[in-house]
């Protein structure tokens, strides 16, 4: 009998639907006068807390162990800060007809955004993928991306109203490189520490996040920018971002198959060069943009949820592959492992 395939489930990311709560919130309730003061210093505070966290988290001599793959590390940090880049100043040319210039500097904000690490390297598992190397991959991404990421938004988008100026550069300096460099600093005291209690500080940075997005969407909602966003612009912008997504998505693939990778590093090519980081994205938006953080950081809470969606699909698919294409290794592996990872992705 011919077996029935599960369907596939689409992940709806339950930190995503908090960050929209967050924003209800805010659009409710927005911080005004000394209680925007209060929640613009906790934001500062909780930023550089969480660039800490992240420092102290990164282990040093695994990522150097990891440049022995360097052709994969290569390859995916020039999809994620070159081809999407390329991609999001092409897109300069849907101005105004689909996009409004505060949601294009979001778009092209959004393109040059590290990549994710805990989503790439679990989709990369369920795809039997290389995991090592996925692990590597986002790891160096986010390194490169503290200092990369502020440094690019100052070139493409320091003209712009409202966006990066060299006091936002020196922000980004004091508030995410030196707790980072702190963090890694101090790791050989409390990395221990840091890895026991793992669950327990990832409820920090989640927390320390949604305090940003509150903050910037008070201040938003203050200055009335909303009113500038109409609902066939932000469909526009969707449409716009399903496009960048399935260029990346396939551009990744078939560029890495173009490059004689084998399909396991393919699929980590794929995974951890298509997407973007939520996590690393909306504190860096914070800093960037002040004010105008909450119309820069909508582009990439869309594109987030939408890659999670997209990528569940496309890795449950890899993993239903012929044992033929997966490669000896794999087919030992599915032989051990009949069932893909089941567990849901989490923001990255």
């Amino acid at each position: 009998m011919k077996r029935l395939r599960r369907p596939v489930r689409l992940p709806i990311d339950p930190y995503v639907v908090l960050l929209l709560g967050t924003v209800g919130l805010a659009a409710l309730f927005p911080a005004r006068g000394t209680a925007a003061d209060v929640s613009a210093g906790a934001s500062t505070a909780a930023i550089a807390l969480l660039f800490f966290l992240y420092g102290a988290r990164l282990s040093t001599r695994e990522a150097l162990d990891g440049l022995r793959h360097w052709r994969l590390h290569v390859t995916v940090l020039a999809c994620t800060f070159l081809v999407f880049p390329v991609l999001g100043l092409a897109a300069r040319g849907l101005v105004p007809v689909l996009l409004t210039h505060p949601l294009y500097q979001g778009l092209l904000f959004l393109t040059l955004v590290p990549s994710t690490v805990q989503s790439s390297i679990a989709f990369t598992s369920i795809a039997r993928g290389n995991v090592p190397a996925a692990i590597c991959a986002g790891s160096f991404s986010s390194l490169v991306g503290i200092v990369v990421t502020p440094l690019l938004a100052a070139v493409l988008l320091g003209g712009s109203g409202g966006g990066p100026s060299a006091d936002s550069l020196v922000k980004i300096v004091l508030q995410l490189l030196v707790p980072f460099l702190a963090g890694q600093v101090l790791r050989r005291w409390i990395g221990g520490f840091v890895t026991r209690h793992k669950k327990v500080l990832g409820y920090v940075d989640r927390g320390s996040i949604l305090l940003v997005v509150y903050t910037a969407f008070s201040e938003g909602v203050v200055q009335g920018i909303w009113h500038r966003v109409s609902p066939l612009r932000l469909g526009g912008l969707l449409v716009v971002e399903a496009v960048l997504l399935a260029v990346m998505l396939l551009l990744t693939w078939y560029g890495a198959k173009a490059l004689r990778f084998g399909r396991e590093d393919r699929i980590t090519i794929q995974f951890a060069g298509s997407k973007k980081s939520l996590a690393a994205g909306l504190p860096m938006a914070g800093v960037l943009f002040g004010a105008h953080a909450s119309l820069a950081v909508l582009p990439l809470m869309l594109f987030h949820q939408m890659q999670l969606m997209v990528c569940a699909v496309i890795a449950r698919r890899r993993a239903q592959d012929p044992a033929s294409e997966r490669g000896p290794a794999a087919s030992e592996d599915a032989s051990a492992n009949p069932s893909p990872v089941d567990a849901g992705p989490r923001s990255g």
